[in-house]
């Protein structure tokens, strides 16, 4: 197999480092289990709603997250099965050897 070119490479490591942030990882878990408004995740993660808000203009910028506009209410998603399934395989393999019980299972999102 012939290694990923300097450009995919270069790309994964923005994805990685977008994913680095404790506050971002979080609400990515949170909206793989369901969408989500801003004042929701805010509440799950424990961050302060302008900062909530801040990670998630970054996830949507990366193509990490997409939202759609319900009335006044904006709502968050994750639609990439492939980013659902990297962090559910590192999350569960990490809690797995710490000896925590696994999370609860992701849904399966995307197409």
């Amino acid at each position: 197999m012939a290694d990923p070119s300097a450009e995919v490479l270069t790309e994964a490591a923005a994805m990685f480092g977008l994913l680095a942030s404790p506050p971002r990882l979080h609400i990515v878990w949170a909206l793989a289990q369901g969408e989500s408004d801003v004042s929701g995740l805010a509440e799950r993660v424990g961050g302060a709603l302008p900062a909530v808000s801040q990670h998630l203009s970054k996830l949507k910028l990366a193509g990490l997250v997409r939202s759609r506009r319900e009335g006044r209410r904006v709502v968050y998603l994750v639609d990439d099965p492939d980013v659902v399934a990297v962090v559910r395989l590192l999350v569960v393999q990490l809690a797995a050897r710490s000896g925590q019980p696994a999370p609860v299972r992701l849904r399966d999102v995307g197409a």
